[in-house]
Formats: structure tokens, sequence, C-alpha cells
């Protein structure tokens, strides 16, 4: 049977203490859930000692009917020369309705003697009481996160090891080696755990790393291989500086890799969607690179990597991705071969695989176009459209006379106001449109609706999402080349639109255009 590894999230504190993230107490709630179904045994919801969010959190979250996790509050060690009982930071956490808390604790001597400034053997003190306290207040589970860990380990070994002896003594459910700094590298904590495994054999040893040299992940691992039985770490890794061990990755390696159980085969497929989930709550970008999770993980550019993959699966993937909820795919661009090529097309719903000729026309046409500055491996759903176009299936729904762009900008305080005026046609009527908008593509985008959706009232349902644009020439200056990408959503799918031109009004119109006739595409084929 599998060695089964204990899961601890701390998304919902160390990954808030990332710069410019603040989640409210819905926010956490959410996550909450999704963690839950996932199948993390532990989350550490915050800190309620600390603030009021907190302390509201968890009154509500011990209404929630959670089905697997165990939530633990965070707190810290009594304050020197202090009764543990008379602490108010301990009795906060006494009183908080979970059963499991987390006590942060010094192991360093040089912390102990210049932080919190008291005695190293007060610093024993503050560390017993707090946990014999809580434990006679009738928590089930009381660990110690042992702050600075391997750095005090190194500095006084027999120190930091009276500590966790200590710790131990006075009834400690696991003993957290923290990497708090995230400057130890893995053979070091591979050793050190390993020291510590074996001299608390009785005790849960759980790893706690920060990822500042790129290693906390390989940590993680390596503190398991060790002996350590309870991993720590958040959501994508999000955290303070440069981010904690990330969860994303070291759940599957343990599973994958090593052989591990942690989630099982069931929260392994909600991989992805959780990472997602997440990047969205915290209102940061998904990493499209993300080992495992990220859109880019299991994509394929190089044609001879496709044509390989396409003949056994595997061919150029470590594992299979929906062992994680991912998708392998196909990623079209210059570097792509025919078997990308159909492959690719086939996913847009455009069966190119018994015209050769054709194939290679549009890989032609394609590589031409990408030397001219358009990159459709972006663009899937400018890539759709050219497809359709170049196999003769695609009838346009409006055809553009012409546009005129105005902006007016009256003095130097006020705004930039923007005004476009278009002449469209759709099917025998002439339409004369006006919009305005913060910017002359949202100006367009406005005047393009006014004149369409009486005809195509599902263009109510797209939102521009993403507006990127990018000088492919910079030594041209105010004439170089202009890239622009629109990311857009009818709110339950999005896709990519590009636009290529030395005038950066036409290149966004050429996306707004994709954009709007991908949408109209897309809702015709669903009716079929």
């Amino acid at each position: 049977m599998a060695k089964r590894i204990l899961i601890y999230d701390t998304t919902l504190r160390d990954g808030e203490q990332r710069e410019g993230v603040a989640l409210t107490v819905k926010d956490k709630l959410r996550l909450v859930q999704r963690l839950d179904a996932l199948g993390i045994d532990y989350i550490e919801g915050g800190f309620p000692a600390s603030n009021p969010k907190d302390a509201e959190f968890y009154q509500l979250a011990s209404q929630l009917e959670l089905k697997h996790v165990r939530l633990v509050a965070f707190g810290t060690t009594c304050h020197k020369d202090s009764p543990a009982e008379l602490d108010d930071g301990l009795r906060t956490l006494a009183a908080c309705p979970v059963d499991c808390v987390t006590l942060v604790g010094k192991a360093s001597m040089r912390h102990v003697q210049e932080v919190l400034q008291t005695s190293p053997q007060e610093n024993l003190r503050m560390v017993a009481d707090s946990i014999a306290y809580l434990k006679a207040q009738g928590k089930q589970r009381v660990f110690l996160d042992v702050e600075h860990f391997f750095d005090g380990y190194l500095e006084d070994p027999i120190y930091a090891f009276n500590v966790l002896d200590t710790a131990a003594k006075a009834g400690a459910s696991a003993l957290v080696l923290c990497e708090t700094n995230g400057g130890r590298m893995p053979h070091e904590i591979f050793r050190i755990t390993k020291l510590v495994c074996e001299a608390f054999p009785q005790i849960q040893v759980g790893i706690h790393t920060h990822d500042d040299c790129g290693c906390a992940v390989a940590n993680s691992l390596e503190a398991v291989r060790a002996g350590a039985t309870q991993v720590q770490g958040t959501i994508n890794g999000y955290g303070e500086r440069v981010g904690n061990a990330d969860l994303v990755t070291i759940i599957p390696n343990l599973e994958l890799k090593y052989g591990y159980e942690t989630i099982g085969a069931a929260g392994m497929r909600q991989l992805t969607a959780v990472s997602l989930f997440t990047a969205e709550l915290f209102n940061i970008a998904p990493n499209s690179h993300h080992p495992y999770v990220g859109t880019s993980a299991f994509a394929h550019k190089g044609g001879l990597h496709t044509s390989a993959n396409q003949r056994f699966d595997g061919a150029y993937e470590h594992t299979h991705p929906s062992y994680v909820g991912n998708l392998s795919r196909a990623v079209v661009s210059e570097l792509s071969g025919k078997p990308a090529l159909v492959s690719k097309a086939a996913e847009l719903g455009v069966d190119i695989s018994r015209d050769p000729e054709l194939t290679d026309h549009i890989l032609a046409v394609i590589k031409e176009r990408e030397r001219r500055g358009y990159s459709y491996e972006v663009a899937d759903a400018s890539l759709a459209m050219l497809l359709r176009h170049e196999k003769g299936l695609w009838q346009p729904h409006f055809t553009l006379e012409s546009f005129r762009v105005i902006i007016d900008k009256r003095n130097d305080d006020g705004e930039a106001l923007s005004e476009a005026t278009i002449k469209i046609h759709v099917g025998n009527e002439r339409f004369v449109a006006t919009g305005e908008g913060n910017g002359p593509v949202n100006a367009l985008d406005v005047a393009l609706r006014k004149a369409i959706t009486e005809y195509y009232p599902v263009i109510k349902t797209i939102e521009l999402t993403d507006f990127k644009v990018r000088v492919l020439d910079e030594s041209q200056g105010t004439d170089a080349v202009t890239r622009v990408l629109i990311e857009s959503s009818d709110g339950t799918e999005t896709w990519n639109t590009i636009g290529v031109s030395d005038n950066i009004i036409a290149a966004s119109w050429e996306a707004l255009v994709d954009a709007v006739e991908y949408c109209l595409y897309r809702t015709e084929t669903k009716g079929e």
C-alpha cells in the first residue's frame, strides 16, 4: 500500500502575503470549498488574533459542510516572560471554532536572541507552555511550525533539536521544519530532515519551504524522501517574496513520480481547474508554462514532436495530461509540420486530413503570414478563421466599406475621447454607425456592435477581456509593424485573435473582426 503524505495548504495565509493580493472573507470561503473537494487534508485559513477579517472567516468557515479537510488556525507562541494562559493570542486560538492549530516558534539561536530578544531557555518555555495550554483547552492537534529550523540547525544543532524535543514532550502533534528564508539546497534539506525523522520516530514530521532560490518544490520532495509525512505549501506557489512551495507541482510529483498517496486520482484530475480558479480569485494571470497545469504544459509546437506524439501517446510527454485535468494540444507555427497542422485543424473543427495539397498550401500561408508578424500559436480563433477561409468554408457575416477614428483631446487636463464611424454592409443592407469610447479600439467595438447587433444579437454576450500590443521592429520607431492580440469571452469560453499592420488601429480592427466572426461561427456550428 502506498505511503500516505498529508497535504497542508497555506494559500489563505501565506498566499495572501503576496504583494498586491487581498482576499475577502467570501473569497476565502470559496477557496476552502474547492480545496475540500480537491482532497486537501488541512487548510490554514489565517491568523485570527491579528485581524478581524480572519476571525470572521473562522466563524463562517465553521458552518461549512466540509467533507474531508480540517481547518487550522495559525498563531504564535506566547510572549516572553508572560504566562501562556494570559496571552491574548493564545486565548483567541483557544476560542477559535476549530480543533487544529499551528503555532510558530523559533529554532534559530540568533533569532531568539536578536528578534525575540530573550534567552534560549525562555524560548523553550514559551514553546512548551503554549502547546500545553492549547492541548489543555481541548485542541486535538497542535502543530509547531519550527521557524528558521534549517538555518538554526546549521548555527547550533543542539539548540535546534532542543526546540523539537521540547515541543514533542509538550504534546505537539507534528514538528514542521520551516525553511523560512528559502536559501537552503535540496541535499541539505534531505540530510537534516532525515536526522530529525530518525530522532523523533513517533511524531509526525512536516516540511514548509520557500522558493527564494527556486528550490521549494525540490526541497519539499527531498524532505518527503527523507521521511517527512506532511507537506505544507500553497496553490500555484503564491506567497511572500518569490513565493512558497507550489502544491500544484508537488502533489502530482508525489503521486505520479514517487508513488505516494496524497489527494488520489479523482483529486488529481481537478488540479488544473483549481489552479486556474485560484489564479482568478487572486486576480493573477495564470502561468501558461506552469508544470502539469499550464496551457503550454502539454503543447507541442515543433513538427517532429507533434508527428511523434500522433504515433504514440507520450512521445514527448512525461505523463498523461488527463491525470491532472489538462489537455494535450498541437501549436501551429512556422515550425510546425503537416501532422501538427492536420491535428490542430481537427481540434478547431476543420478536416483537412484527406487533402495533402490543401494542407501544404495552408502551411505555406501560415509560414508567410508569421514571417510578416502573425503568431497563430497564441490566436486559435484567428487560425480557425484562416483555416475555414482557405478551405472555402468561410462566408463573412459583414463587410467593411470604411471606418474613421477621431481622437478629441481638448486640453492638457481633460481625457482624450475617441469617436469611431464605420460604414458596413450586412447582406444587401448598408449601415453607418458611430461609437464613442475611452480609446480607438473601444470606439470601433461600440460602433460595430451598433451596426450589426440587430442582425446578430449574440454579440451582446461578447466582452473584450484583454488587449495587448507589441511593436515588432522597435528600430523603426513609429513606423514599426504592430501586432495586436485581443482576448474575448462570452462568459463560458475565451478565445484569442490577432491582427498585424503598420497601423495600430488597422491591426486592432483585424483582431476585432476575427473575434466577432469567431463568435458567430461558434454560434452557428453549435446549432447544427
